[in-house]
């Protein structure tokens, strides 16, 4: 019989502290999105080898700029670490971002050396991806790992910095269009552009903020929900979303793909279960959990339209 190869559960343990530094459990649910909007647009699947290299590049981007947060923001999160240890649960948090361990690098269950060298492998592997596909994509990918650096700086200026947050989560979609259409058509970038932003702030930036308003608020931090309350922050968050629900249908029509009703159909009640009826409720209650309770259900619209397409394309 063939020799098993067994890893010892110590480097199992080690992994699973690098990939929470990368939040890899929603960074997986996240990497959907930009594979979404590659088959919307091209209305097919593409190559094995543009799909191949697309796949691994897209895993390393958002590995390594989810990781890069983490390093940028390390100082501030030692800051909310000693005002509030209790926040920083090992493991097992209802938070997508948390499922694994909060900000491992805060808590010394990694080095900063060790933080760099995996967040610096990753970033170089999609930085080769990027540049293979499309050297604009590379381009892209810098601007994007800019924007999350200048987006940690001003956590204590400005809560206007969820639009840069915005930015950055709309980066890597418009990356995969230009990866496999070098000239797409700029009204669906523009709808693509205007849907995945308005998801991001009323979907996931406002309520994950949400669930740590008291933290924020006792380290000086400047979110939008701490600087105009909870009111303008429920409110705020259900236009978004309803205007994402709403652009998501002219981006499926824009698509060279012909949804017929059924898919509209699937498509009103994802965006009904995963961000209107969480949405409402955050506005009617107002309270922590329901902001949780909306950043993650919103995590998976993405998914549940990439569900859709799937489902045409493969009949």
């Amino acid at each position: 019989m063939p020799q098993q190869t067994i890893i010892p559960a110590g480097m199992l343990a080690r992994l699973k502290l690098f990939l929470a530094l990368s939040r890899t459990m929603h960074g997986v649910i996240d990497m959907v999105t930009p594979i979404l909007c590659a088959l919307l647009w091209l209305g097919s699947l593409p190559g094995p080898g543009v799909a191949g290299l697309g796949l691994i590049t897209v895993f390393a981007g958002y590995t390594a700029v989810y990781a890069l947060n983490d390093l940028v923001d390390l100082s501030f999160d030692r800051t909310r670490m000693a005002h509030t240890p209790t926040e920083f649960e090992a493991e097992g948090s209802l938070d997508l971002d948390s499922a694994l361990m909060r900000h491992p690098l805060a808590q010394g269950a990694l080095s900063l050396k060790e933080g760099i060298i995996w967040t610096s492998a990753w970033a170089g592997l999609a930085m080769l991806g990027a540049w293979l596909l499309n050297p604009v994509c590379l381009l892209i990918l810098l601007g994007a790992a800019l924007l999350e650096v200048v987006y940690c700086l001003l956590v204590r200026i400005s809560p206007f910095r969820t639009v840069i947050n915005g930015l950055v989560k709309t980066a890597g979609p418009i990356a995969a269009v230009l990866a496999v259409d070098p000239r797409p058509e700029p009204l669906f970038l523009g709808t693509l552009f205007l849907c995945l932003f308005a998801w991001e702030v009323g979907g996931q930036n406002i309520p994950n903020d949400w669930t740590d308003m008291d933290l924020d608020r006792s380290v000086g931090a400047r979110t939008m929900v701490v600087r105009y309350g909870t009111t303008t922050a429920s409110i705020l968050s259900l236009c978004t979303v309803s205007l994402a629900l709403i652009l998501s249908f002219w981006l499926f029509a824009l698509s060279p793909l012909v949804f017929s009703g059924l898919h509209f159909l699937l498509l009103t009640l994802s965006g009904g279960i995963l961000l209107l009826l969480p949405a409402f409720r955050l506005n009617r209650k107002q309270e922590r959990q329901q902001a949780m309770t909306l950043f993650n259900l919103a995590s998976f619209w993405p998914f549940s339209l990439f569900l859709i397409v799937l489902v045409k394309l493969m009949a």
